[in-house]
């Protein structure tokens, strides 16, 4: 899965093929056309709204796409670990950067193990502390054996 370039289109197209979700029944929950639907699947990008209902149809979290994008793209926080950090009240949720998923961590072992990527170009670039990346390997590669 390639994180970097997201076409959500081709993202949800496949998973309608995966689940083998006719397109009548998708027609149907949208009250869409075929034509209508089709552009959906072309388009790169979609209203966060369409993309909600597509969650509910397929039974599939999208956004959990443009989260590990931001996880393993978003530019480090420029002296944080120097600099408390005023906290800012906000009535939104917050969350957390680096909680990592499986897929996330496979990723980046996947670049490790393939010579793509040292350990610590991975440290640098994706902003990963070291203990925890050494935890990562010493752990699936217990597994893996």
């Amino acid at each position: 899965m390639n994180f970097k370039d997201i076409h959500i289109g081709t993202l949800i197209r496949q998973k309608i093929t995966d689940s083998q979700i006719d397109i009548v029944r998708v027609c149907n929950f949208f009250s869409l056309s075929e034509p209508e639907i089709e552009s959906m699947l072309n388009s790169e990008s979609l209203e966060s709204k369409i993309i909600l209902k597509w969650c509910k149809l397929l039974e599939y979290d999208f956004f959990r796409i443009y989260s590990q994008h931001l996880i393993l793209y978003s530019p480090p926080t420029s002296g944080s670990h120097l600099v408390k950090k005023r906290k800012l009240k906000s009535s939104l949720p917050s969350f957390r950067k680096n909680i990592y998923t499986k897929e996330i961590i496979d990723f980046i072992l996947n670049r490790i193990n393939s010579g793509e990527l040292s350990k610590i170009q991975v440290i640098e670039r994706y902003g990963i502390p070291k203990t925890t990346l050494y935890k990562w390997i010493n752990k699936y590669e217990t597994l893996n054996k």
